[in-house]
């Protein structure tokens, strides 16, 4: 019997939202690397073209799709395009447009007024639920799909730093993940997250706080999750938040 390829994802067609720079263009790149066709997409059409053009450079196969995860219309747009690039429907989307709460000043909850609250929700929250109900009819009716949310520890536990909003908003997809995987679980749907700790990335500033393994995490580890629960081999795997945090956080 024949060995076969784990995790392949060729003839696949994802998006990932937020994939202009950091973790998203990790994802985006390992999507690729194994196969998948990936839009792109991101809020600066300058950042989405930068990344698709290094996928197709390295082989790969990519389009930019310019589009503001706050915006119905916009997300629609922005999917219809992937479609018509990759000569299919979407397959997989990995939501990881966000706030990070690195990006951003922290703040304690009573330091913050109403418009915070809207911006943390609207973006973190709203825009996961823009891109979720783009997605799902069409992959309900194919009998097929992965959707994966990055999410935050701070979305798990509580933490003292001041990310209370951030931490909210995240936790709000983390319960939706749960939602949306009991609700499409005989339809051929898995949806998952992946619970961060601290990453590498370009808007982190702080080296600081490493990770017991010894290092800060990378677009790269994120990836490799992202691709495990993309492929057929996760197909029993519906429903997890998945830490991949260095062991900062055990469970």
């Amino acid at each position: 019997m024949a060995l076969q390829r784990m995790f392949d994802l060729t003839g696949r067609v994802a998006v990932v939202t937020g994939a202009g720079q950091g973790m998203g263009a990790g994802i985006a790149r390992g999507l690729a690397a194994h196969g998948a066709f990936v839009g792109v997409n991101d809020l600066f059409a300058e950042r989405a073209e930068s990344v698709a053009a290094a996928i197709v450079a390295d082989g790969g196969q990519a389009v930019a799709v310019q589009g503001d995860v706050r915006d119905r219309a916009s997300v629609a747009a922005a999917l219809a395009a992937t479609v018509a690039a990759g000569g299919g429907p979407i397959d997989i989307l990995v939501h990881n447009a966000g706030i990070p709460a690195d990006g951003f000043p922290v703040a304690k909850f009573h330091e913050h007024d109403e418009s915070a609250w809207n911006r943390w929700m609207d973006i973190n929250f709203t825009g996961l639920l823009n891109v979720v109900k783009e997605v799902l009819e069409p992959m309900i009716e194919r009998r097929h799909g992965r959707i994966i949310f990055i999410s935050s520890e701070a979305g798990r536990q509580g933490l003292s730093m001041g990310v209370s909003l951030y931490g909210a908003s995240k936790a709000a997809g983390v319960q939706m993940c749960r939602h949306l995987a009991l609700e499409n679980a005989r339809k051929g749907v898995t949806v998952n997250c992946l619970a961060l700790g601290r990453m590498s990335a370009e808007i982190i500033t702080d080296d600081k706080f490493m990770m017991p393994v010894g290092r800060l995490g990378s677009p790269a580890d994120v990836a490799a999750a992202c691709v495990y629960l993309a492929s057929d081999e996760a197909s029993f795997v519906t429903g997890q938040t998945l830490g991949v945090n260095g062991g900062a956080y055990t469970s």
